[in-house]
């Protein structure tokens, strides 16, 4: 074969073989496509069927709490010998927060050791088990799956080492003495024991804790009469041995008992639809209203805590518990002799001595030979005696510096200004007294203007306060008084005879108020307008069964802060000049007629004043007279705060979730069962 004719034949295979593998391509696109096309239809089947089942992909959420299948020894066992207890669920679970959650009963105090893993709790008891007696672990709602936090809800497990399982059981609520708030957390007990001393000698007998609600139920109680207590337990003794330690007390004798009672279940279809309410019969134990005022003593026990001199013209001593004799000092490193203006506390638990020698303020140590009254180990007042080196804060040579270079910054302020032809001074003034007045520029009729003082005060000339009140065009002297507020030391109240709709001005002269370190305030002037009458409501109640008793009645704002209070006359208190607004009331009862609220004492068997809160707000509106009639004992305590005010909120009970439901209503799909 020549040449050309080879080349022919080549070419034409080429060209054939080219042809061969463009038609073998589009063959493979052709089934490629088909395959694609078929692989989308089976998908659309696919999750056309999956509707048609009414499920999500992915599946539907475990909704599931989980199951105990079983327990060693079996829940409600007798005669248990062994301390180690095992429970069994059908599924992974976990337990949250059993320290303050798990109770058991009787107290433990060695703390067991509560353990949950995989599908098993472990509570291994470290105290040795009483004889004949029912014993509680109570799970709350501690108990949930490990997947969807499912709760088990409300388990108590129990066994006895003896013959037969206590079941009675009482219940109530802890509330705080003074303001009714739920007490979330304290401890409650029972003592067979009905003697006054038993809460100091021995651990309760059986115990619970309150919930966020200030509930509590103490389960497996044996018939008998008992006496019932509340206690923060500082130490975990079960025994009130400290007084900071909050208590509750009463002398009720309580006598568990139950009857059969029936209670109507509601049943939801969803948030929002009830499916139906069923009635259940169930064993109501009694009593189950126990309330229980908590309340912590005043510290009596006296020693010093510590001794501070923060500014160097002062020095204040500190004590836990304040005495009417106060301390005795003597100088070691200086005269003590008319040495000090003494300033107290209302408790005469802190006591301030201001240095009146500018000698003794210079001086950065101050020892001193200190005598007071201290408690000892019999818990008597014993005279004491320290040795004390009191040392300031501000050292001089660091307060000489400060005053160098506050002279040398107005020096150079003088200097400025006197270049650039501008007024200047060639004597720097001396440092003015800086009170604090405090005027509102539309104060009520009934509010009275307040002058607090930096220092001591050594003179206050009122011939240099004016107080000035406008009628027409013309300004007139208006009378008042100034005198020192009650319970304060430098705080002072300017009273006047306040019309309503008046303008008013208070003026003050140089030198008016002169300290004991001879500073003067500088003058003084500023204008008020007394509101008009039409600005205010008047509140008054009527509270019934009081009409015989000192009560002091509290206005107050959403923060349960006191905004105004009276003490009733024949039972009616009255409120006048109240801003618009929404207000909250409450009412103690002062028995000693002191006109604050006092706490307990349990050795002298002294409970704490009682306090009352009006159930519902209240609206104020301007030009309204408001009468209200209140009657403290109409709901018991634990249903009298507002919502609005209390500041320990219920918790969310824990329950399952509807999340399937909500998945499948989002999806348009059915959901199985509903």
């Amino acid at each position: 074969m020549n040449t050309d004719t080879q080349r022919n034949s080549i070419r034409r295979s080429t060209t054939n073989g080219s042809a061969h593998a463009a038609e073998a391509r589009h063959r493979a696109a052709r089934l490629k496509k088909g395959a694609l096309a078929l692989l989308t239809f089976m998908a659309a089947v696919i999750i056309t069927s999956c509707a048609r089942m009414g499920q999500p992909d992915g599946g539907w959420y475990d909704e599931t709490p989980p199951r105990i299948t079983g327990s060693s020894p079996a829940d409600k066992s007798i005669n248990v010998k062994t301390r180690k207890i095992g429970i069994n669920f059908d599924e992974y679970i976990q337990v949250d927060n059993p320290t303050d959650k798990v109770v058991i009963s009787p107290p433990q105090i060695e703390t067991p050791e509560i353990k949950a893993a995989g599908k098993r709790i472990v509570v291994e008891i470290k105290d040795s088990l009483k004889p004949n007696t029912t014993y509680t672990v109570d799970f709350s709602d501690a108990i949930s799956d490990n997947n969807e936090s499912n709760p088990l809800g409300n388990y108590t497990y129990t066994f006895s080492t003896g013959d037969h399982i206590d079941t009675l059981e009482v219940a109530g609520y802890v509330l705080n003495a003074q303001n009714l708030e739920p007490i979330k957390g304290i401890l409650v007990g029972l003592y067979s024991d009905l003697s006054d001393s038993i809460f100091t000698r021995q651990p309760m007998l059986r115990v619970s804790r309150t919930d966020s609600r200030g509930k509590f139920i103490i389960k497996g109680i044996a018939t008998g009469k008992y006496r019932i207590y509340a206690l923060s337990d500082a130490d975990n003794n079960y025994i009130f041995n400290q007084k900071s330690e909050q208590l509750a007390f009463n002398h009720d004798i309580i006598e568990p008992t139950f009857k059969p009672d029936i209670r109507q279940d509601t049943i939801w279809r969803d948030s929002l639809r009830i499916d139906s309410i069923r009635r259940v019969p169930y064993t109501h134990f009694l009593p189950d209203d126990i309330v229980l005022r908590a309340f912590t003593e005043e510290q009596t026990d006296r020693y010093l805590l510590k001794s501070e001199r923060a500014y160097a013209n002062r020095f204040t001593l500190y004590f836990s518990y304040g005495n009417k004799q106060l301390p005795e000092i003597k100088g070691l490193n200086f005269n003590e002799q008319d040495a000090f203006i003494i300033e107290t506390t209302e408790k005469q638990d802190t006591i301030t001595y201001w240095l009146k020698d500018t000698t003794l303020v210079n001086q950065d140590t101050l020892r001193m030979e200190l005598k007071y009254l201290a408690t000892d180990t019999l818990g008597v007042l014993q005279m004491q005696t320290d040795t004390l080196d009191v040392l300031s804060k501000e050292p001089y040579e660091k307060r000489m510096k400060q005053k160098k270079e506050q002279f040398e910054e107005w020096q150079k302020a003088q200097e400025k200004a006197k270049k650039r032809g501008k007024e200047y001074q060639t004597e720097m003034p001396a440092e003015a007294l800086e009170p604090k007045y405090n005027v509102q520029s539309e104060p009520a009729p009934d509010q009275n203007i307040t002058i607090e003082m930096p220092t001591p005060l050594q003179k206050v000339d009122t011939a240099c306060i004016h107080l000035y009140s406008k009628h027409d065009t013309l300004w007139y002297k208006s009378p008042f008084v100034l005198r020192q507020k009650a319970g304060t030391n430098r705080i002072y109240e300017l009273l006047g005879e306040w019309r309503p709709g008046t303008e008013y001005s208070l003026e003050t002269d140089t030198m008016a108020f002169t300290d004991i370190y001879g500073k003067t305030t500088a003058p003084f002037k500023t204008g008020f307008k007394i509101q008009t009458e039409d600005a205010f409501a008047t509140l008054m109640f009527n509270i019934t069964g009081m009409a015989d008793t000192t009560v002091v009645v509290q206005m107050l704002n959403n923060s349960d802060e006191v905004v105004k209070e009276t003490t009733t006359t024949d039972g009616n208190a009255s409120f006048f000049y109240v801003k618009p607004g929404t207000y909250y009331a409450r009412m103690f009862i002062d028995s000693n007629k002191n006109g604050k609220w006092d706490t307990g004492e349990y050795a002298a068997d002294r409970q704490a004043e009682t306090t009352y809160y009006y159930p519902e707000k209240i609206e104020c509106k301007a030009k309204w007279d408001l009468n209200l009639t209140w009657n403290p004992t109409a709901r018991s305590l634990e249903k009298q705060k507002p919502m609005e005010i209390t500041k320990q909120k219920p918790e969310q009970e824990k329950t399952i979730k509807k999340r399937n439901l909500d998945r499948a209503k989002s999806m348009g799909i059915p959901y199985p069962g509903n």
